[in-house]
């Protein structure tokens, strides 16, 4: 693979992570609320919220591992693990090994869920909150076209789905229905 197709596909990559994490708060609050969406059954919601966020997971690792072998971004192994530490713009670089040590821990305490109980689970899950900003700033502070129109059209799009699903969340509309206990264990 030459040298621009790394760093085409790594920027790629990232772009779509973004998305996919978008979608994946979206529907982690239609999830929260219980209800179906007009297209799909309760339990589908849960599934596609799932696999939307294990699939933004994948293109995450694809971006990292991606621009760790790219000759142009030139990142190294730490950058990954010790944030603010990169060369190019650190402190937005910082941001993105942030966002990737939150989206860890979710993935990590998901796969862990029926062995750390619900109210461990749903502390760090919180988190999701703090990863969506945190990687959207890393978008638009080290992306290459993050100032470029069809990025910004982009991050607008992301940015409104991510506040009217926090609105609805906050509203008085917004009424939570809870699982019965017996059906928790299977979820």
């Amino acid at each position: 693979m030459t040298a621009t197709a790394l760093w085409d596909f790594g920027r790629a990559t990232g772009v779509v992570a973004l998305v996919l994490l978008t979608l994946s708060m979206v529907l982690g609050v239609a999830t929260r609320s219980g209800r179906p969406a007009p297209w799909l059954p309760r339990f589908a919601v849960t599934e596609v919220h799932r696999n939307v966020s294990l699939l933004s997971s994948v293109f995450l690792a694809l971006h990292v591992v991606l621009l760790l072998f790219d000759p142009y971004a030139m990142l190294r192994l730490f950058d990954f693990v010790l944030p603010f530490a990169g060369n190019y713009r650190p402190f937005w670089q910082g941001l993105g090994t942030v966002a990737l040590d939150v989206l860890l821990a979710l993935v990590v305490t998901s796969l862990l869920r029926h062995r750390l109980g619900r109210r461990t689970w749903r502390a760090v899950h919180w988190a999701a909150y703090a990863l969506w900003p945190i990687a959207l700033a890393h978008a638009l502070g080290t992306g290459t076209d993050s100032f470029s129109p069809w990025f910004l059209t982009l991050a607008v799009l992301c940015v409104l789905a991510v506040a009217g699903a926090l609105c609805w969340r906050l509203s008085a509309r917004f009424a939570e229905r809870r699982t019965p206990a017996r059906l928790e264990t299977a979820v």
